[in-house]
């Protein structure tokens, strides 16, 4: 296609800024996106190209990486409703060239619609990170039939690779003991099964590649340097991805395709309900621990002495904690014997806790 010497400039220019992104080892980008390029140019300068067009200028102008071959996935995951299976993931990288830091990228995919329903970044990885997660995918869409994670220590345990963690116990098998995360999905009522390999996720990995590739470049091309730009910068392009982008497999505009079927009757999505004997969502989507009452009716926990009313002495209760209530705080909901028996709020630095 012949093509104005203008616009072959600006081309180039947008190859080479390509070019310095893949280059730099920090940056989770390793291929050249020419679909990218071509939005680019109709955005900035209202140019109307074609991608073959600009591949052939790259092949022509040293900007073009041969594909690489697919690897072949250990474990299929077929599904046939919208919530029978949610693949959950997080991703370390540095995100904008312009921040010093990386950040986590953690999302929630729907195997069936391609839908993201949840992604987030974060400063840090933790159980509560995920835990929110998950509280963002119950209460706005439903409980889903399984989740589908990796077997990271926060989600998994696994006797002799978590040996030197807190909650390593010698007569406790693999699975046997159960993380915050999967206790949290127990009291959804969701079932959780652990991927047996990087590649075992192929689902998610396109959704993820569209997500890198538009973050890093939108990052670098508005020199992004806090966390909450990048995060803004995130959930336009999940908008994007969700309710314009036709995923390549399913021909489906995901939300679209998430949409139907729930009006179709072919969800697995259950309405989120708090089962007794809990009275408030705090009480399902926390984290937990459980303690032995003294004579003096107190218990430790961390660095804190808290009273702990109506319970006899050597008795354990129960520890449901949220943090982030309040700037800084978070609440410790007692409980004994199926009974709130008290609520206390204490500082996240009081008791290790950075959220």
């Amino acid at each position: 296609m012949k093509i104005s010497s203008e616009t072959e400039q600006h081309i180039i220019k947008e190859l080479t800024k390509e070019k310095q992104l893949i280059e730099n080892s920090d940056m989770p980008v390793a291929t050249y996106n020419y679909s990218a390029v071509r939005d680019d140019l109709f955005n900035t300068y209202k140019i109307k190209v074609s991608v073959p067009t600009i591949i052939n200028r790259a092949k022509d102008n040293d900007f073009y990486l041969p594909r690489r071959e697919k690897k072949i996935h250990d474990r299929e995951v077929i599904t046939n409703f919208v919530g029978e299976l949610i693949q959950h993931d997080s991703s370390l990288h540095q995100w904008s060239p312009f921040s010093p830091v990386k950040w986590y990228l953690i999302t929630s995919l729907d195997d069936y619609s391609r839908g993201l329903l949840f992604a987030d970044l974060f400063a840090r990885e933790s159980s509560w990170a995920h835990i929110g997660a998950v509280e963002s995918v119950v209460t706005r869409y439903g409980a889903p039939l399984k989740y589908y994670p990796d077997q990271h220590s926060i989600f998994r345990y696994v006797r002799e690779r978590d040996k030197f963690t807190p909650w390593y116990t010698s007569h406790k098998f693999t699975d046997e003991v159960d993380p915050q995360f999967k206790q949290v999905l127990k009291d959804c009522g969701t079932e959780l099964i652990y991927a047996l390999s990087p590649q075992a996720k192929g689902k998610i990995e396109r959704p993820y590649r569209w997500l890198q590739d538009r973050i890093v470049r939108t990052c670098a091309k508005e020199h992004i340097i806090q966390l909450n730009d990048a995060k803004k910068v995130l959930r336009e392009l999940v908008w994007q991805y969700n309710h314009r982008w036709v995923h390549s497999t399913t021909k489906e505009i995901p939300m679209v395709r998430l949409e139907t079927a729930i009006n179709e009757g072919h969800s697995l999505l259950r309405p989120f309900t708090i089962k007794p004997p809990y009275l408030s969502s705090k009480d399902i989507f926390c984290l937990r621990s459980q303690r032995v009452v003294n004579a003096y009716r107190k218990i430790t926990f961390k660095h804190v002495e808290l009273t702990v009313p109506k319970v006899l002495p050597r008795n354990t209760v129960e520890l449901r904690i949220v943090p982030g209530v309040k700037p800084g705080l978070a609440e410790v909901r007692m409980w004994y014997h199926d009974e709130l028996v008290s609520i206390q709020l204490v500082k996240h630095e009081d008791i290790d806790l950075t959220v």
